[in-house]
């Protein structure tokens, strides 16, 4: 089956309010795909109205070519869910919350396993409360994986942690995409996004705006490349020839559009004697093609 998960023409109300407004998306076989928005976009409703929590104003969820409403058992059995802020039992051990969970399904996947793919060997015995957060965000995408599913939702999994945690969630994310597992993941963090999914959908309003992967979103949206040249007699550079952003502290910022143009650069800066110390290229990234589509930043609201 080429996509296991297909949504159709998906439309949420709640009174006057459209959470999501007429979505569709196709998901295939063991690719990570990411919701990227930011708060309040519609990436929760969406997903719980896959995982068969919420029931859709019109559309339809097809999971592994089924139509999914959450009342067929055999689907659920199928599908791992980490809810946006996961909790789970103080006094239990990493060991115990799993043994809990798989107790509600007919499939399961060994615990020892489980807990050994997540990293969390030296931690089986330590109790959920005594845990960090990002420990309790793996033990989370640890908890989603009880039944073996084949389709694991993964809500705001990094969200409130700190880098080296967020990383740390990210490499167990990795591990189920090279066991063949289908991951929807919702996020606003563009780093994130970039890091992990195969794809990506920028939602806005309850609307996806734009789809591809990161290459292709940048290649179609962005903003080119943003190059700055440390270490200048700025009084003496005279014009490059390019769009100057700013002339700063020693310092000349260029925006150009295509890879060909920073040699251009180089090539001038050489040629007409215009030394500099150091050159610093950037490329567009997915929190420029969000505002670019959308006028507003990730973190939500107005970017004037």
């Amino acid at each position: 089956m080429k996509h296991v998960i297909e949504i159709r023409n998906l439309t949420k109300h709640y009174g006057d309010l459209i959470a999501v407004n007429d979505l569709s998306i196709s998901i295939k076989k063991g690719e990570i795909f990411a919701f990227l928005g930011p708060n309040g976009a519609g990436k929760t409703t969406t997903v719980e109205i896959c995982e068969g929590i919420r029931k859709p104003t019109s559309g339809s969820v097809h999971l592994f070519g089924e139509e999914f409403s959450g009342k067929s058992k055999s689907i659920r059995e199928r599908i791992g869910v980490l809810p946006q802020e996961y909790r789970s039992f103080e006094r239990l051990t990493v060991y115990e919350t799993l043994k809990y969970y798989a107790s509600f399904y007919q499939r399961n996947r060994n615990i020892d396993e489980i807990i050994a793919l997540m990293d969390l060997n030296d931690k089986r015995n330590d109790l959920y409360m005594n845990l960090s957060g990002g420990l309790k965000q793996r033990v989370g995408v640890a908890m989603a994986l009880v039944n073996d599913p084949d389709i694991v939702f993964l809500d705001e999994p990094t969200t409130g942690l700190d880098p080296r945690a967020r990383r740390g969630v990210w490499k167990a994310i990795q591990k189920l995409k090279e066991e063949g597992k289908t991951i929807f993941l919702t996020t606003h963090y563009m780093e994130e996004a970039e890091h992990l999914a195969d794809r990506v959908a920028i939602i806005h309003n309850g609307r996806i705006v734009a789809e591809g992967s990161t290459h292709e979103l940048i290649s179609r949206h962005g903003d080119g490349y943003t190059v700055k040249l440390h270490g200048c007699d700025t009084g003496k550079m005279g014009s490059f020839g390019w769009d100057v952003r700013e002339v700063k502290d020693n310092s000349i910022t260029l925006h150009v559009l295509k890879p060909g143009d920073i040699t251009g650069i180089l090539s001038k800066a050489i040629k007409d004697g215009k030394g500099f110390e150091s050159m610093e290229v950037r490329r567009a990234n997915l929190e420029e093609v969000f505002l670019n589509l959308t006028g507003e930043t990730l973190e939500g609201g107005d970017a004037h």
